[in-house]
């Protein structure tokens, strides 16, 4: 099945729409981290992790499904397909990376950081496990974003021959 033109356009619209949103969602939470980091007011910096914990269960959730969602579907219903392209293999394997960090790992690690500042009143522990997570999810949206512009390494090699 492929897409009408303004299907097309529409399906892309929301998958650039939702990877927005999750973009967003990780530059906000670097914006809390630099916060919480920087500064000595214990309740400023437990603020900033209640507040990643609830985007984390929330709006990193729902971007992230959404993009997936649109993505596979824009892969299926266009030309591009799920395998046929070096390039999109590549953003798959970062797309599930971002599932796994998203879905289960920031809010594990938000709410660690969160128990950690309120029962301790240190998180230095949790504070650089979220580091990792936030560089990790910067670094891996801005790759895809990149590989989905350029599109590098082309079409894959057929490794069964063709069926008649």
């Amino acid at each position: 099945m492929k897409l009408s033109m303004t299907a097309r356009r529409g399906l892309i619209t929301l998958h650039i729409l939702f990877a927005a949103i999750m973009l967003g969602n990780m530059v906000t939470f670097l914006i809390l981290s630099i916060t919480s980091t920087a500064t000595a007011d214990a309740s400023l910096t437990e603020s900033c992790y209640a507040i990643m914990h609830i985007l984390s269960k929330t709006s990193i959730r729902a971007s992230t499904i959404g993009t997936t969602i649109t993505g596979i579907l824009l892969s299926i219903w266009t030309k591009w397909g799920l395998f046929k392209f070096k390039w999109i293999l590549v953003k798959e394997i970062f797309t599930v990376l971002l599932i796994v960090l998203n879905v289960w790992g920031m809010s594990g690690l938000t709410l660690n950081a969160l128990h950690e500042i309120t029962l301790v009143g240190d998180g230095l522990n949790s504070q650089f496990t979220l580091w990792v997570g936030i560089l990790i999810q910067l670094v891996s949206l801005i790759f895809i974003f990149a590989i989905s512009v350029y599109k590098p390494w082309g079409q894959r090699k057929n490794i069964l021959p063709h069926a008649k």
